[in-house]
Order: C-alpha cells, then structure tokens, then sequence
C-alpha cells in the first residue's frame, strides 16, 4: 500500500484517543505490553513495516496473519502503527458495502471500554476511525487488508464450544 495512504489515514485520527483522558491509566497500558510469553502485539497494515524501520520500542515479529510489531517500552506516540491508533475498534464492513467500526472482541480481554461499546468512547474516535480505514480501503491492497483483518476478528467472535 502507498505510504500516503498510510499517512493520510494516521492524520485522520490524529492525536483522537478514545477517551478524552489516557485510557492507559485505566489498565495500566495493557494494550501496550506483550503477553506473558513476549508474544503479542499489533498487526502491521500494509506497508507499515517501511514506515516504521527500526524503532527503539519494540521489535516487527513475523505473524500467520500480518507482520506483527511487539512492543517492549513506551512507544513514540506519534509513529505508533495504525493499529494501535484504532484500538479498541475493528473495521467491519456496512451493509451499504462502506467501512465503519465496531468494538473489536478481542479488546473484551484487556480493555476495560469494551464493556461499554462505542456509546463509551469520546465520539469523535469512531468517527475518525472510520474516516480512517475508509482511507485504506481506497487501495485495493488495503481493503483486501481490512477484509482478512475482518475474517481473523470474526473468529474471536466464535463461541468456544
């Protein structure tokens, strides 16, 4: 995918976080930490693995998905992968064929908002989310992209048994 795109669709987000405070304080920056086995992360859109290099925080780890950046101290907020800027929202696609948002399951784990859905987050985030990845999916890469992320969320969404 086109590093503009990428770019454009960070700028659509901005500095907009969830929550009009850190969230972080809330569970402590868990989205932010590996997993007891170092493992862990946030997938990489395409071409994000350029625009991030080397970064001192955390390290691109091959994933069955996509590369998948695993972070080891504080980030610099401002080339956080795109990603981290969504979280804890999943792209999903509207029945009028159009990107939105909804809370994504796998933050129901860590995220003490998931609990909430979107009626709990500042409301300019969704917004921007969704400006965001509608951003992406004017590449054909990226809205292949955003319908395997889709198909790998969908699976959290499975009962267990």
């Amino acid at each position: 995918m086109r590093p503009d795109i990428l770019l454009n669709a960070r700028n659509a987000i901005g500095n907009l976080t969830p929550m009009l405070s850190d969230c972080g304080g809330l569970c402590g920056a868990a989205c932010c930490q590996p997993d007891e086995d170092g493992q862990g992360g946030v997938y990489l859109f395409p071409g994000e693995e350029a625009l991030l290099g080397s970064c001192a925080w955390g390290r691109i780890a091959p994933a069955s998905f996509a590369p998948m950046l695993v972070c080891s101290d504080m980030c610099d907020r401002t080339a956080r992968p795109l990603g981290c800027r969504i979280f804890p929202l999943t792209p999903v696609r509207g029945k009028n064929g159009k990107w939105s948002v909804r809370m994504d399951a796998r933050a129901r784990a860590m995220c003490p908002l998931a609990a909430h859905g979107l009626s709990g987050l500042d409301p300019a985030f969704p917004r921007a989310v969704r400006d965001a990845l509608r951003i992406v999916a004017e590449d054909p890469e990226g809205d292949a992209f955003l319908e395997k992320w889709v198909a790998l969320e969908e699976e959290y969404r499975k009962p267990l048994w």
